[in-house]
């Protein structure tokens, strides 16, 4: 059974920093992925950024050089730290995992959601 908890949204004001984190029930090396997606309202969710078992990151454009997203392998976490926030980042923040089978098919877990607002 995959359980992913987040914690750290809340409210900020726009120029903010926050650190979201996503602790995973087991361990982070077993999935071939790990990534934070946000949803606004009434926006499709989104993929924000991703980072492979292997380490390699990539970001959404609006968040590049300003969102850094990272793991502790030994406390099955991994974190978005989020800088110079600004309004439009506000959203519901999802952790998700990737695990592919043999035979093709990924798999995706989430996480119950925590919420991020930017607003003076």
């Amino acid at each position: 059974q995959v359980q992913l908890v987040e914690s750290g949204g809340g409210l900020v004001q726009p120029g903010g920093s926050l650190r979201l984190s996503c602790a995973a029930s087991g361990s982070i090396l077993s999935f071939n992925a790990m990534a934070w997606y946000r949803q606004a309202p009434g926006k499709q969710r989104e993929l924000v950024a991703i980072i492979t078992s292997g380490g390699n990151t990539n970001y959404e454009d609006s968040v590049k050089g300003r969102f850094t997203i990272s793991r502790d392998n030994a406390r099955n976490t991994v974190y978005l730290q989020m800088n110079s926030l600004k309004p439009e980042d506000t959203a519901a923040y999802y952790c998700n995992a990737k695990r592919t089978a043999n035979w093709g098919t990924t798999y995706d877990y989430w996480g119950q959601g925590t919420q991020v607002t930017v607003s003076s």
